[in-house]
């Protein structure tokens, strides 16, 4: 079998490894120029993690990345909300990874030169379009960087994997129109700053239509670390509204963030000195999709962003590309034919990714401090009186739960409260 897989991110490089790993052939092509650490900070779940580690991806992400440790929500005024461990700390097998989307994409890119060999991606080539028969797919590309004819690529099937602009997804849903964007804008940017804490916890801070997220993603060196943070700001009505341009690097002036920035409060950090240290200032709207009825056409099916492009809440859009890549690469090995192993991968991960998409529409785990605010905008004087302890878990922990990383605990926690 022959795989021809269009996109070189995340989830197109790691469907690469995991076919390689189950003795599959497979070609990526990229529409960039190059594969570059597009992107600021990310973060990585446990779940997806252990399918990097069982690929020996492990040691590298170690190297480049902070194994989080704590996570903490606060409300606007710096009241904290609830707090949990992550990761390891809070019993898992393996880790969860704040770090720099860029680096994550190398640490998988080099794994894949490596592995499959230094031709293995090939860039500059855009998805114009392709043929089916009975017998295999037959994919055409363009030069995208001198334009023209580039090249003709026949394979077994034909993964899409080029994001939520999708050339595939838009090949058989031509109507679909535009990214649903709810009207929030996020600005992102990281820069060189005091460890905050034990230098591995993450905060997210605000409520209803306000958000402010905080964590490192490097190693302190020098009593300094490479601080990521993310403002987030309902701008807009986005059924009204156009969104703005979706685009990993599209600049934002300092000026236009700080008066947002100002509104927060995380104990113990500078949030304000934070913004105004980072040099290079990322625009980028809250825009998904609306789940759809099928990924899989004959021999050509969708992955990643592609099939079900979500809000960046609850640090489940890269997590859960990679779970798409194992999904696919154990159904092709089960199944006795090309076609059947792409539907067996649709059954499996259309339905769970859908309920992700849905519930973070609703707000995913961060539900926790819009509801605090809803109850308490002013701030409060103990939490407990606003929300009880099983109110708070319930929301974090059922999130966890149908996002598929919930650990033992929280699944004991959410049986609990579904059965009360």
């Amino acid at each position: 079998m022959k795989v021809i897989v269009v996109g070189a991110g995340i989830g197109g490089l790691t469907t690469a490894l995991m076919l390689h790993k189950a003795g599959i052939k497979v070609e990526v092509y990229e529409q960039s120029p190059e594969v570059r650490e597009v992107g600021v900070g990310i973060n990585t779940l446990p779940h997806a993690i252990k399918e990097l580690a069982d690929i020996g991806l492990l040691p590298a992400l170690d190297m480049v990345g902070v194994r989080t440790r704590e996570l903490y929500y606060y409300n606007r005024q710096g009241q904290e909300v609830w707090n949990e461990p992550r990761g390891i700390d809070a019993g898992h097998p393996v880790p969860q990874f704040s770090i720099h989307r860029g680096r994550l994409q190398k640490v998988i890119y080099d794994a894949v030169l490596a592995r499959l060999g230094p031709d293995a991606v090939r860039a500059g080539l855009s998805l114009s379009g392709f043929m089916q028969d009975e017998g295999g797919v037959t994919a055409h590309f363009t030069d995208s960087i001198k334009g023209g004819a580039g090249m003709t690529v026949r394979g077994d099937i034909l993964i899409c994997a080029d994001g939520i602009h999708s050339v595939g997804r838009r090949y058989f849903f031509p109507n679909e129109g535009a990214p649903h964007w709810n009207g929030v804008v996020m600005w992102r940017g990281a820069a060189d700053w005091t460890p905050w804490r034990d230098g591995r916890t993450m905060a997210i801070g605000g409520g209803m239509g306000a958000k402010f997220v905080l964590y490192p993603i490097a190693h302190a060196s020098g009593g300094r670390q490479l601080m990521n943070w993310v403002v987030n700001i309902k701008m807009a009505d986005g059924e009204k509204s156009p969104p703005p341009k979706e685009s990993w690097s599209r600049p934002a002036q300092r000026a236009m963030v700080l008066p947002f920035a100002r509104r927060f409060r995380i104990p113990d950090f500078d949030v304000n000195g934070l913004v105004e240290a980072t040099q290079q200032i990322f625009e980028y709207p809250m825009a998904d999709r609306d789940p759809l009825p099928r990924w899989t056409h004959g021999r050509v099916t969708l992955l990643g962003d592609a099939a079900h492009p979500m809000y960046p809440v609850g640090s489940n859009g890269a997590s859960q590309a990679i779970l798409d890549a194992r999904a696919l690469a154990d159904a092709l090995v089960r199944a006795e034919h090309p076609c059947q192993g792409l539907w067996d991968y649709e059954q499996d991960r259309l339905p769970k990714t859908a309920e992700v998409v849905r519930l973070n529409r609703k707000g995913g785990p961060e539900r926790v401090i819009d509801e605090a605010e809803k109850r308490a905008p002013a701030g409060f004087d103990d939490i407990d009186k606003v929300m009880s302890v099983s109110e708070r878990k319930a929301i974090v922990g059922g999130y966890a739960g149908k996002a598929g990383f919930a650990t033992n605990d929280q699944q004991t926690a959410e049986l609990r409260v579904a059965s009360a």
